[in-house]
């Protein structure tokens, strides 16, 4: 399959991208004729599949949830369960591998073709997008129970380990870091999530922290202070889930780009190539050998590439190739769709922000049985009837 004639964010000029057996075979000049089976597009950007480096799958049909700016994330816990319970309860008791699968097409909607999800092992038979579960994923230091001992044992694989770390603007959380790194008796990897509180001379101690700015203003009114850690440590990008934060990750970007903190090139990699490097995935890039998951979105005339990556929503994502194959498609190209070689069985149509896009799997299915145990969920978005 070739994707014809889209501008890849870092190339010069319109290009082809040829598909195939789940990876990228080649990046071809558009001038050039090519045969086989292929989508075209006009005026379109191209980029990697988005990597979602924290999230919790099972939390997004959660709504936000929060009463003031708290000091920590043990201060925000303990106030939602005392004031919001009721809240906490209505979502819990959907099952959770309906709320799992919820998890897997907020962030597919998204242009997301893998997630980090932080949290107990999740048994996915049929991934949508890709689940990257091959770390060590301990809560926190105040809410995993012998984190010290999961932390150091002896027979453990050469995995980083996942934590939330920092997320406060008290000398609590700050300590919260040392204490960690104190304890690391074996020098695993660790990966800091949030890290509000990090000081640059604790972030060399880090393998990589996960920015995830949106989370961290909810609750905290604060962020981490990336343009400094970044010089220690790799900064990678992440939503949380919607407990904390809104479903769209295209406001995280801006929110994120506002800051400054990180330059443009520096935060789209941070959700692509660095995030690919981070989690050792052979991904992240658009180029040959690399796995084939590519987003392809509507191009704002007059504007530079990297606004119109950061002026993008869900609605303005015309396909969506996870591992070859097409996951998503826009209404625009339902007529392409009927070519010879191109395979989109098992399609349904949902309206985002009123485009009509096409989603691998019964997501109308999922949302009527999810709304069986809770009527008042908002997907933000609509089924077609």
């Amino acid at each position: 399959m070739f994707l014809k004639n889209v501008h890849i964010i870092g190339a010069t000029g319109p290009q082809h991208i040829h598909v195939e057996s789940g990876k990228i075979k080649a990046v071809i000049n558009a001038d050039d004729d090519l045969p086989g089976p292929s989508l075209s597009f006009e005026n379109a950007i191209a980029f990697p599949g988005l990597i979602n480096s924290h999230d919790h799958l099972d939390f997004n049909l959660f709504p936000q949830i929060g009463n003031r700016i708290y000091n920590n994330y043990t201060e925000w816990s303990r106030d939602i369960r005392q004031n919001n319970q009721s809240q906490i309860d209505a979502v819990l008791k959907i099952p959770v591998k309906l709320r799992t699968q919820w998890g897997l097409y907020k962030n597919l909607l998204n242009g997301v073709t893998t997630v980090v999800n932080h949290g107990e092992h999740l048994d996915i038979t049929n991934e949508l997008i890709s689940v990257f579960q091959d770390c060590y994923s301990l809560h926190s230091i105040h809410f995993e129970n012998n984190w010290k001992y999961q932390l150091n044992r002896i027979f453990k694989k050469r995995w980083s380990f996942a934590i939330h770390v920092g997320e406060g603007t008290d000398t609590t959380s700050g300590d919260e870091i040392d204490t960690l790194t104190k304890w690391n008796l074996f020098r695993r990897k660790l990966v800091g999530v949030h890290a509000v509180a990090m000081k640059n001379s604790q972030a060399g101690r880090f393998h990589a922290m996960v920015w995830c700015p949106v989370s961290n203003y909810f609750l905290l009114n604060a962020t981490a202070d990336v343009n400094v850690l970044k010089k220690h440590t790799q900064v990678v990008f992440g939503t949380d889930s919607t407990l904390t934060a809104s479903w769209n990750i295209w406001d995280h970007f801006r929110i994120a780009r506002k800051t400054a903190m990180l330059t443009e090139r520096e935060l789209f990699d941070a959700a692509t190539s660095t995030a690919a490097m981070v989690w050792d995935l052979n991904k992240g890039t658009i180029r040959a050998g690399k796995i084939a998951d590519v987003v392809v979105a509507r191009s704002t005339q007059g504007k530079n590439e990297m606004d119109s990556f950061y002026g993008l929503n869900p609605e303005d994502i015309l396909l969506v190739v996870h591992q070859g194959d097409i996951r998503l498609y826009d209404e625009s190209l339902l007529d392409q769709m009927n070519a010879p070689g191109i395979s989109t069985n098992n399609f349904d149509g949902i309206l985002v922000n009123g485009r009509m896009k096409f989603v691998e799997g019964d997501l109308p299915g999922l949302m009527n049985e999810i709304r069986k145990y809770n009527e008042d969920v908002d997907f933000s978005i609509t089924t077609i009837q």
